[in-house]
């Protein structure tokens, strides 16, 4: 913050009227990464394809391949995969957060933002917050398809899942937050986070069982956050189904033989937003 946005901000005071700017500032940040949400509709429908086509394309063929070996039926597989379906669709919108910080810092308009006499922290959260929305936005639309697939319309199994999803989309928004305040250039974002994230999500048992994986890789797969919360999903969605997949398909999570409850694994997805929001709002309070 600057010297003169560092004065104004101390003018507001510390009571009421600072809390109400720092909410205002907030929104208005929220704000402006939903209206690019609603105006770039070509880009949400092109995001919105690869999930659906991985679902319904590879998906079904993958089911088959598993009910031919005895590995349970073709829609239990489509119910094992729905719930990393559903972290595929909010996954663009929220790791794009970072990539919009990065290019705001190259634009300049970064600087322009910064020089607002509210804390930086604030302007973070409220960048992390929009992403959150519009991911969770676009899961919704995969969400609405669950009939499809033989997954009831069940409004406390929506509830649960919606709810779910925009912890997991907040979880990635601010993952991808954390690179964007490290890295600087946005090629090297873009390469970076692919990087982190395509481990991050095969790790997590999105296409195949944690219990399938090698024992080297199934080692890593409790220090993955995406493991827990595409597992709470999945127990969320076979809990509601009027006949329980009881295949190795929907073998909880378990570490070292114990297996945590969905609300557990939930609140691990949230300890770990938590704690990278504040190495990510410590370190974009440091940016010039």
């Amino acid at each position: 913050m600057t010297h003169a946005a560092h004065a104004r901000y101390e003018a507001v005071g510390a009571g009421p009227g600072r809390l109400a700017a720092e909410l205002r500032a907030g929104r208005m940040v929220w704000r402006r990464e939903m209206l690019h949400f609603v105006r770039d509709r070509t880009g949400t429908l092109v995001a919105l394809l690869q999930p659906l086509l991985f679902l319904f394309v590879l998906g079904v063929g993958l089911g088959r391949l598993f009910a031919g070996t005895g590995g349970g039926s073709a829609t239990d597989y489509l119910t094992f995969l729905f719930p990393g379906v559903l972290v595929m669709a909010a996954q663009p919108a929220a790791i794009s957060v970072g990539a919009s910080i990065v290019w705001d810092r190259e634009s300049g308009f970064l600087r322009e933002m910064l020089v607002a006499p509210v804390r930086r922290g604030t302007l973070l959260a409220g960048k992390c917050l929009g992403g959150a929305t519009v991911a969770t936005c676009q899961g919704t639309v995969v969400l609405a398809g669950a009939g499809l697939i033989h997954i009831p319309y069940d409004p406390a199994l929506f509830a649960l899942l919606l709810a779910e999803l925009a912890l997991t989309a907040l979880a990635m928004t601010v993952l991808g937050a954390v690179v964007a305040v490290v890295i600087r250039r946005a090629r090297t974002f873009t390469m970076v986070l692919s990087v982190l994230m395509t481990p991050l999500i095969f790790l997590s048992g999105l296409m195949f069982p944690v219990a399938a994986m090698p024992a080297w890789m199934s080692w890593l797969t409790p220090a993955d956050p995406l493991t827990y919360a595409v597992d709470a999903m999945r127990r969320t969605v076979n809990a509601y189904r009027p006949v329980r997949g009881t295949s190795a398909l929907f073998e909880p999570v378990s570490w070292a033989g114990l297996r945590p409850s969905p609300v557990l694994e939930l609140a691990v997805v949230a300890a770990f937003t938590a704690v990278a929001l504040a190495i990510a709002a410590r370190r974009f309070a440091r940016t010039g």
